[in-house]
Parts: structure tokens; sequence; C-alpha cells
């Protein structure tokens, strides 16, 4: 099991290539953890949702992911409420208190359960822990750390991450806090994102053996580009300014023909992963933006999803940006919505039983002749279709991906729709799906991933390329090749940097 000092250590990328390597060295190997808080969320190949990360460590290790792989999702609606998603499936929404005390109690058997199904189906189980262990305020009730490693009976490196300063602190306080029994089950360290001269580290990593008595089992380098996709909020601020710093460096004549594409930078922004995809794209300069004056003049803009329609598209009225997308849109501007900026999009929001927001009613952006009304049930599911209608011109294109969302949206009049799709494992047949205005500069879809879709995402931008009179890309990136080439050298950096044959033997592997 994997155990941070604190959130954003590296935990998640460090089970993925934990996992690739075990997977590499021909074990099954399955990732695990309890209890996930995040926005970004994956939809299994039977329609539940969990953790992203957790989806992404099961690509890791070339399986179908379940809702065992993470039993517990938790998806901040506003502060300190949350919808409790349980194997997949919304449980309700809770306030922090009423989570702790009523639920958690519940939760035990249900975390148990799932890990010992995947037990029975695998070799190993790479468990993840969830922020820091030692947060005394939570412990006697902790379903994700310490107590869930006593249950597994699971082996704990703690993981630090060294780019923050004070990791001996960090390491040596964090095992000070927990109990000698829980102490006893940590078997080693692993400092993460280290930069420079490992020599130079070597005596305070000599002084942290001595003082623990516990082996540092790794030092490994931070590894820039790795391009896997993120889960927290933490991770999508890293990544901006990442991307921030290499265009600040950029030459002025590799910037000549980039596309300044914005993506609106909701408060409550879901499953950001969905423009991943176009960090990487060659002809591509993203932005984040999240007040009007930021906005100037994108070649197109990106609406994301969000976790709480209603409050971001108030969000967007406070600060001017509702203004600057209906501008945008009335001189012929690119916009794309993708699930809540879809139907932020439309003519009005209507929310009858409260379950969205305290608003009945709300106006939108009025780009498209649509009404979302919002319900309790909750659609997960995956779907798999072509583009339609001139959709971004890629008329034919196949095209992937899943829906998660609690609002139906309905058409006031007819519409040209920008996909085909059949919702999979449902026996429907294809329907069309989405909005997309007589140009096609404007569409919104429900499609989460649609940007994920190679060949679909190089035909729309290259269609934003000819509007502009440039010349279209012939060759584009193959994410998904990219992705699997990604998860090989993390395994191989993680290998390089980790004392593998003492963490084999720690769990009782031979290899």
């Amino acid at each position: 099991m994997l155990q941070g000092t604190g959130s954003d250590v590296g935990k998640s990328l460090l089970t993925a290539g934990l996992c690739r390597m075990l997977l590499q060295d021909g074990y099954r190997v399955a990732p695990f953890k309890s209890q996930n808080m995040s926005l970004n969320s994956y939809v299994t190949p039977d329609g539940k949702e969990i953790g992203r990360a957790q989806g992404m460590q099961a690509d890791a290790c070339r399986v179908p992911a379940t809702t065992d792989m993470n039993p517990i999702l938790l998806k901040p609606k506003k502060d300190m409420v949350s919808q409790v998603v349980v194997h997949g499936k919304p449980y309700r929404d809770l306030d922090a208190r009423t989570y702790r005390e009523r639920y958690l109690p519940e939760a035990e058997a249900v975390v148990k359960e799932a890990l010992n199904r995947l037990r029975a189906e695998h070799d190993v189980i790479v468990l993840e822990g969830a922020g820091s262990p030692a947060e005394v305020n939570l412990k006697d009730r902790d379903i994700v750390n310490m107590r869930m490693a006593g249950w597994a009976d699971a082996p704990v490196i703690l993981v630090a991450d060294i780019d923050r300063g004070g990791v001996f602190a960090s390491l040596v306080g964090t095992l000070e806090i927990l109990s000698p029994e829980e102490r006893e089950r940590v078997s080693g360290f692993i400092i993460n994102k280290f930069r420079g001269d490992v020599s130079l580290l070597q005596p305070g990593l000599d002084w942290l053996e001595a003082r623990t008595g516990k082996p540092v089992l790794g030092v490994i380098p931070y590894l820039p580009d790795l391009e896997l996709e993120d889960e927290d909020s933490a991770s999508l601020e890293r990544k901006l300014t990442e991307a921030r710093s290499a265009q600040a460096f950029e030459p002025e004549g590799d910037t000549a023909q980039r596309l300044d594409i914005a993506v609106i930078r909701l408060p409550r922004i879901s499953n950001f992963t969905d423009i991943d995809p176009l960090f990487h794209e060659p002809d591509v300069r993203l932005r984040f933006v999240d007040k009007a004056d930021d906005f100037g003049l994108p070649d197109a803009v990106i609406l994301p999803g969000s976790k709480n329609t209603v409050d971001d598209l108030l969000f967007l009225r406070t600060v001017g940006l509702d203004r600057s997308l209906q501008d945008h849109a009335g001189r012929g501007g690119w916009l794309a919505g993708i699930c809540a900026g879809y139907q932020m999009m439309g003519t009005r929001l209507l929310d009858p039983d409260l379950v969205e927001s305290d608003w009945l009613e709300l106006e939108g952006l009025g780009l498209f002749p649509t009404e979302t009304v919002f319900a309790e049930e909750k659609r997960t599911i995956g779907v798999e279709g072509t583009a339609s209608a001139n959709a971004a011109g890629a008329l034919g294109q196949p095209i992937t991906g899943y829906e998660i969302h609690m609002g139906r949206t309905r058409f006031l009049e007819p519409v040209r729709h920008p996909f085909a799709i059949r919702r999979t494992g449902t026996g429907e047949e294809t329907t069309d799906e989405g909005v997309i205005s007589e140009d096609g500069r404007l569409w919104g879809t429900y499609v989460h991933g649609i940007l994920h879709n190679d060949d679909f995402r190089r035909a729309w931008l290259n269609r934003i390329r000819e509007a502009k009179g440039w010349q279209p890309l012939t060759a584009g990136l193959r994410f998904s090749e990219r992705r699997e080439a990604a998860f090989d050298r993390l395994a191989d950096h993680v290998r390089g940097h980790l004392d593998h044959k003492r963490l084999y033997e720690m769990i009782g592997l031979t290899k």
C-alpha cells in the first residue's frame, strides 16, 4: 500500500507505475482505493462511476476497471457537501459530519468486500491511500489509510514529495503521529519528484534510515511531460503552471500558426481530462480563463463539465463571461460545450425538485433552443457512434466516450445533431445526440472524452485552421498510443530508481 505524507505527493502515478511494472513482470495486478474524493471520474465498461485515477491505474494493468477498485467515490457539490457514490451509483448527498458519523461505520464492510473480490482474481493488489494517515482528527473512523492497510494486512510504503520542501520532517513527523502498531506496518519510504544530484541528498537519506530504522526504497526523479491524466484540482494547477511556463519560452515563430483555444475555468470544473489531448497537439496553445478581462479573441472556446451546472452558470454571469461567450458566438467564433457546458448553452435550466440547486428555473446562454431538466437519476454509460451533421468537419468519423449527468435535455424546436450514438450494454438503438449550429461552429454534447477521439479532434482543429486561411495538418496526435507508451515510460522510470527487488521481497514475490 502506498500512503503519502499529504495530498498530491504523487501516490496515484506511483501506483500506476508499480501496477505496470508488476504487469511487465508477469503478475495479474489490480489497483484499489477504498475511498476517493474527485470531480474527475471514470466510467467502467458496465456503466458505473469510479475515480479517474483508479480507471487510469486499471488501464496501466490492462484490465477492465470495476467499482471494486474504488467502491466509494465522493464528488464535492458545494462547501461541506458531497455526492456519495457507492459501487458506481449515487447513494445520497451528505455533509461531512453526517458522512463521517453515520455512513463510515457502514462503509467498512463495503470496502472490505470489494478488496476481497479483487484479491480472489489477481496476484497482487496495489492499494492507494488518501491525503495523509496522520490526520489525528480522522483516524478513529479511517477507511482509506492505516485501518485499511490493517484490514488488508498490507505493508505500507510512505511517499513524500521533496519538491514541497521539508521532506525529512514530513516523513519523521508522520511516523511520530502514528500509533506503534501503525508505525510497525510502515516498511519503507519513497521520496518523489526529486530534482538534482542525488549524491547531495545521501547524507539526509542516511540520517532518515538511522533515525527511523526503515529503508529508503527509492528516490524518484521528477518525470516531465508524462501525459497521463490528472485527477484533482492540485494536479490541474500544476499542469496549467507547466503549460504556462512552456509557452513563456516558446520562440515567436513557433506560435505563429498555433490555434488559441480558451477553456472556461469553472469553479466546480469536473472531468477536466476531457481537454488533455489539446495540451499535446502541436498546433494548439491552450489557456484557461476565469474572468472576462482575460477572454481576449480566442480561435475556439471549450465550456467544460461541472459538478454544479447552476452555480457555475451563475459564476459566468458574476464575472461577465456569459457576455463574452455570447459575443464570441455572435461574431462567428467556435465554441464546444461538454456536458454541463452543453446544458449552459441552452435556453433554460429547470430544477423542479431542487436536485441541483435552490433555483427552480434559470436562463441559459441562449445559444441553443434547448432546455435541461435535472432529475434524481444519474446516467453513467459508455457510448460509441459516429460524427454526423458535418460535426466539426468530421462527418462519418467514429467516436467513443461516456456520459455522466443528471440532467435530461430536450429540444424546443428541430435541431441538427453532431453525433449518432449507441449507449453500450443497453440494447438501445442508435440515437441522435447533442446539438450543432447550421454552420458547425457551435456544438454541444453529453459525450465526455469526445476530444480523445484522434481523427475527430484533428478534423475539428483543421476546420478552425481552414477558416483562418491556414493549411490543415495531415498528421496529428495519436493520443491513445502515446498514453500506452507513457505507462511503459513511467514503469521503466520507477523501476530504474526503486529497489524493486527489496519491494518484491517485502510483498512475497520472487521476481
